[in-house]
């Protein structure tokens, strides 16, 4: 009987330590199930579940230590000490906030100050006519900077696994609310407020468990872009600088912004409609529809209809930057085709427009598209958090 409540107890303290971080972290498995809630609900009662096994084990332990047997003895040994391993690797080594950290020196350069490669990608963000910039190889290994723009709080989030950057308004309830990463859901960074304790998607901005569920974040627009691109259009913009304190780490994210990153979570497939595929994602009044890139690549500039909405999907070229506008303009439905020079021309009055949305040529001139806000993400990730999402065919 001793022997069996010694199992029991073992066991006990090993499952619920183990699931505890399996369910929210990209083990085997784990993240193609709907495990958030249990690991949500193990989270909170982490500390009976404890003090449960450890009363199981308790007494057999005191038995066998004072019985005469060796083997008894070392068996429990052996075992504590495995408890104490898994214990701290699940507590103080797979946990996400023990394997990404928070900047330690948040600094920022103007244009001029600013060493960054122009060629690298960056999420662009711009409140209250301050602009600033975050190239995705810092924020993909941070997943979230705290900020203030324009003077608006907010946190610029980023998931590698699933290329999604976010910008979002960090008020919750009124209070400027700060978050820590707890994890991922359906391989999708996962974060935890610290009034509530609710888990918070970054892809979606919405509470997925606890307190706050069902809860949105605001969202902020943003662009993804390459850093000269968005220079060229707010040169006063300031660019986030490496933390010398996270070299390794940055380094490690070395071709992220091409897709031909190692890390085979990370790494694009170049082929279409496959899980780490690019795709650019839009959402018209709820209605979502992916853009496979190889097509976008190939055509460079798509004429579409998204839930009622004429759009225009342009690629610069440098074959990297994106943006999406509508096409309605005075009332007027454009039609649009690349032009030479960075810029695309309407079929109705031949305006020329450049990448900003501006048209600077022709009976237009001085007229704006207006833009709609746009990602670019892997398949698998915009399929799964836009459930139904249509898709552009050629």
């Amino acid at each position: 009987m001793k022997t069996t409540l010694f199992i029991i107890g073992v066991i006990w303290l090993f499952l619920w330590e183990i699931l505890r971080v399996y369910f929210i972290m990209p083990f085997p498995g784990s993240q193609q199930m709907n495990s958030v809630h249990w690991a949500y609900w193990i989270g909170r009662n982490i500390l009976w579940l404890r003090l449960i096994g450890l009363v199981l084990v308790c007494y057999p332990i005191v038995y066998f230590f004072i019985q005469k047997q060796l083997l008894p003895k070392i068996l429990a040994a052996v075992l504590g000490i495995a408890y104490i391993v898994v214990f701290y690797l699940f507590n103080y080594q797979y946990e996400a906030d023990k394997m990404f950290y928070q900047p330690k020196h948040q600094l920022f350069a103007n244009s001029a100050d600013d060493s960054t490669n122009t060629r690298q990608l960056v999420i662009g963000v711009v409140i209250n006519q301050e602009a600033k910039a975050y190239p995705l190889q810092m924020i993909g290994y941070h997943h979230q900077i705290v900020d203030t723009i324009g003077n608006t709080p907010v946190i610029i989030t980023y998931c590698t696994v699933c290329r999604t950057g976010r910008v979002y308004s960090s008020f919750v309830n009124g209070k400027n609310e700060s978050f820590r990463l707890v994890g991922m859901d359906h391989f999708n960074a996962m974060f935890e407020d610290a009034t509530t304790k609710s888990w918070w998607g970054q892809a979606t901005g919405e509470a997925i468990a606890g307190a706050l569920q069902g809860h949105k974040l605001k969202e902020l627009p943003s662009n993804q872009l390459t850093l000269a691109a968005w220079l060229r259009q707010y040169p006063n913009s300031f660019i986030l600088q490496p933390d010398p304190s996270f070299k390794k780490q940055y380094a490690d994210l070395n071709g992220y912004d091409k897709g031909t990153v190692k890390s085979s979570l990370e790494k694009r497939d170049s082929g279409s409609w496959h899980p780490k595929s690019w795709v650019v994602g839009v959402v018209q009044n709820g209605t979502a529809k992916a853009y496979d890139w190889n097509t976008f690549v190939h055509q460079q500039i798509i004429n579409d209809i998204c839930n009622n909405q004429p759009v225009v999907l342009v690629l610069e070229e440098d074959t990297a930057s994106f943006h999406v506008f509508n096409r309605i303009l005075n009332g007027h439905v454009f039609h649009f085709q690349k032009n030479v020079n960075n810029t695309f021309m309407d079929s109705i009055t031949h305006s020329v427009w450049n990448m900003d949305g501006e048209c600077i040529e022709g009976s237009e001139k001085g007229s704006k598209l207006q833009p709609v806000q746009v990602y670019q993400e892997f398949w698998h990730s915009w399929k799964t958090f836009h459930p139904g999402t249509g898709r552009y065919e050629e």
